[in-house]
């Protein structure tokens, strides 16, 4: 397995790592993902450790909390070789104090966390999602703490927009509070939005790439195909609307270039497309799920080999859209590229 550093920090990450939403299967969106319990996901863990996979990826909301749960659970007994990074910020409850970011919020959802993880700390705690409701320094004050205290380790931001992210930034360098290390991003061949604005201040600021739905939310497995109707199992009947839409012929156009460089690789489409996030400038880790080991191993076969610069080409022309304004002028005039150039 490949180690790369998470952003400009000092922790290094496996280029791929896990992604535990599978694990306990409760409400609509997360019992689609799958519905681990304990003995399968210490099974899942057991793989990924011997692959060289050592950073598990939850959630407070994942499954209501039962995600965090049985992480903890499975990883009794191989806590210190692995790296738990884990986000808060969403909805817990219909309560007023059951969301955010504030400083109550946090401190709050950090000890809960634990508890459920049956740890001391956690190595990486990211916010998932910014709280327009809660000043920037309370945010970033109450982290400090926390990581003062050694309950946290590293800290990140996650479905945060460019500027949300930059003042973020700004606000810890000025008053010398922890910076974001890692940016847990929607990034795909068939979701390359994130190239627009936050892989640009990525490769400025030092921040690390975790992406998530690497596989577009199930769009590049393989099993959806053009003039195919949409397979009848198939998790995207349920979650399709939680993610953003994917116009067909585009998604179509990826999986015919996916299919052209599988026949000469002899790799899956999943690996494909996994192998070419990890090409890409500012990625530290993509995060990859399974529900179970043929899964699993399959998103594994993702790293060892690399992609010709021809085939990554083919994907990227495939996989291209206009970016919108101000970014498209970089893409499509001479006079722009030649003081911005694209991060591509």
């Amino acid at each position: 397995m490949e180690y790369r550093q998470l952003g400009k920090s000092g922790l290094r990450v496996p280029a791929l790592s896990f992604g535990a939403g599978t694990f306990g299967g409760q409400g609509p969106l997360f019992s689609a993902w799958g519905d681990a319990d304990a003995a399968q996901a210490r099974r899942l863990i057991e793989i990924c450790l011997e692959a060289g996979v050592t950073l598990f990826d939850t959630a407070d909301v994942y499954s209501n909390g039962a995600s965090e749960e049985i992480l903890g659970a499975a990883l009794q007994g191989v806590r210190d070789q692995a790296l738990i990074s884990t986000k808060l910020g969403l909805p817990m409850g219909d309560g007023p104090l059951d969301r955010g970011t504030s400083r109550l919020r946090l401190v709050r959802g950090v000890e809960a966390a634990l508890k459920r993880l049956r740890t001391d700390r956690v190595d990486l705690l990211q916010l998932h999602a910014f709280d327009a409701f809660t000043p920037v320094e309370e945010v970033l004050l109450a982290l400090d703490d926390l990581v003062r205290a050694g309950k946290v380790l590293y800290v990140g931001a996650s479905n945060f927009s460019g500027w949300q992210l930059m003042k973020s930034l700004a606000v810890a360098d000025k008053h010398g509070w922890p910076r974001y290390a890692a940016n847990q991003a929607y990034y795909s061949l068939v979701g390359r939005d994130y190239e627009h604005e936050l892989m640009p201040l990525g490769l400025d600021q030092g921040v690390g790439a975790m992406v998530w739905s690497p596989l577009g939310w199930g769009r590049l497995t393989g099993r959806i195909r053009r003039d195919q109707p949409l397979p009848e199992v198939s998790r995207l009947h349920d979650t399709a609307d939680f993610g953003p839409p994917v116009d067909d012929e585009r998604l179509y156009a990826v999986v015919d270039a996916l299919d052209a460089v599988a026949a000469e690789t002899g790799k899956t489409l999943p690996q494909i497309a996994i192998n070419w996030l990890l090409c890409r400038p500012t990625v530290s880790s993509v995060i990859v799920g399974a529900r179970n080991e043929a899964q699993l191993r399959q998103n594994l076969g993702a790293v060892g080999w690399a992609l010709t610069p021809e085939q990554v080409a083919r994907l990227d022309a495939a996989s291209a859209v206009t970016p919108a304004y101000p970014h498209y002028p970089y893409w499509r005039e001479g006079g722009f590229k030649a003081v911005n150039p694209p991060p591509v």
